[in-house]
C-alpha cells in the first residue's frame, strides 16, 4: 500500500476519534447538572439527617454538621457557635421526643457556589402531637474529604399561614 493512502487512513481515522471524543464530551455536558452527583450526596445526607430526627437520635443527626468549634448556627435565640454548643442547644429545644416529632423537609433549593461549596435553601415541618411546627433554612455546605458537611446553619420557624 503507497505511503500517502496509508497517511490519508490515518488522517481519517484520526478524524473519526477526534469528533467521537469531541461529541461523547458534549454528550456527558450537556446530559445533565454538573452538579447532580454532589446534589445527590448532599441529598443523601439531608435523608440521613431526617431519618435520625424520626427516631429521637439527635447525635445521628449532628453527624451532618461540621464537627468543628467553627460551626455555627443562627436562630431566633442568637448565634450559636460550636459543634458541642450546636448538639447542646438541639437537646435543650427538643428534650424529648414528643417535642421532636416527624421531620419533613421540602421545598429544596439547591446553589452551588464553587466546587466544595453549596447553599441549600428549603423549608421543615415537625408534626407533633402538641401542635405543628416549622420553618425555613438556608444551610452552607462545605466539601471536605469525608464529606459534604454543614458549616452553617440559619433556620427560623415560620408561622403557618391559613
Amino acid at each position: 500500500m503507497p505511503r500517502s493512502r496509508i497517511l490519508l487512513i490515518l488522517r481519517a481515522l484520526l478524524a473519526v476519534v477526534c469528533f467521537a471524543g469531541m461529541t461523547s464530551s458534549f454528550s456527558l455536558s450537556a446530559a445533565g447538572d454538573p452538579n447532580e452527583r454532589d446534589q445527590a450526596a448532599i441529598q443523601k445526607l439531608m435523608d440521613t439527617q431526617q431519618a435520625a430526627w424520626d427516631c429521637g437520635d439527635l447525635d445521628a443527626f449532628m453527624t451532618v454538621y461540621w464537627h468543628s468549634p467553627d460551626v455555627t448556627f443562627s436562630g431566633t435565640s442568637g448565634v450559636v457557635r460550636g459543634w458541642d454548643a450546636v448538639l447542646t442547644r438541639y437537646k435543650k429545644s427538643y428534650a424529648d421526643r414528643e417535642a421532636m416529632g416527624q421531620l419533613q423537609f421540602s421545598g429544596l433549593e439547591y446553589r452551588f457556589l464553587g466546587p466544595d461549596a453549596a447553599l441549600l435553601l428549603g423549608h421543615w415541618h415537625l408534626t407533633r402531637a402538641k401542635g405543628d411546627v416549622g420553618g425555613v433554612f438556608s444551610l452552607v455546605w462545605k466539601r471536605f474529604p469525608e464529606g459534604w458537611r454543614i458549616i452553617h446553619d440559619h433556620t427560623s420557624a415560620v408561622p403557618a399561614t391559613k
